[in-house]
């Protein structure tokens, strides 16, 4: 079981293929959730890090159609199973899917108007260095949208932390403070009125 769940880190082997075959239905509607408080942005270059399967990234396309969206992850399989479920819009130039680690990205410096890091930053090493990452390829007026399943304080997270070696579930008072040290700012936070889900909308 140990083993099984923390694939959710970084998927690998048949375990991580089994795991990544569930990702997308699984976290499908807190993602839908979280995508809803992108009503006032218009982006036209999208970065999603921590793509997954990549259903999200193609949700973003699909939402909006006159933009371009680069999928990271630092699971080769991940890329993999990404690059295969959004094909279409790779051959129509529109998105890009590679590896890479969010703690040292190799990305365009002051590209991309939005980012966005679905159920993600629990894996991330060091919030503040990551997010500052981050900061460094949005544009100035960028935003950053991160989505999770835990607020930090649910007993469901608390129990995946003492299962996945690493796994770290922040409150959003944490998150909200590494965004501020990390030259974010306007940050918005939101509370699902009937589960632990939580979105943080930030500003550079």
């Amino acid at each position: 079981m140990k083993n099984f769940f923390s694939q959710t880190r970084k998927p690998e082997g048949l375990l991580g293929k089994f795991m990544l075959s569930t990702m997308n239905s699984c976290h499908a509607k807190l993602a839908d959730w979280g995508m809803g408080h992108l009503s006032e942005i218009s982006p036209k270059e999208i970065v999603e890090l921590g793509c997954g399967a990549g259903r999200n990234a193609g949700e973003l396309l699909k939402r909006y159609p006159g933009a371009r969206l680069t999928a990271i992850d630092y699971s080769p399989l991940s890329v993999e199973k990404a690059t295969k479920y959004n094909r279409s819009m790779i051959d129509n130039g529109r998105c890009r899917v590679q590896q890479g680690d969010v703690s040292s990205l190799q990305l365009e410096e002051n590209r991309y108007d939005l980012a966005t890091a679905f159920e993600t930053i629990y894996f991330w090493p060091g919030l503040e260095r990551c997010f500052s990452q981050v900061a460094k390829i949005l544009k100035q007026g960028g935003y950053f949208l991160i989505c999770n399943e835990s607020d930090g304080k649910d007993a469901t997270g608390k129990k995946f932390e003492d299962i996945i070696d690493g796994m770290i579930c922040y409150t959003p008072e944490q998150i909200a403070d590494a965004l501020k040290k990390a030259d974010f700012s306007e940050i918005t936070t939101d509370h699902h009125p009937n589960k632990p889900w939580i979105t943080i909308l930030a500003r550079k």
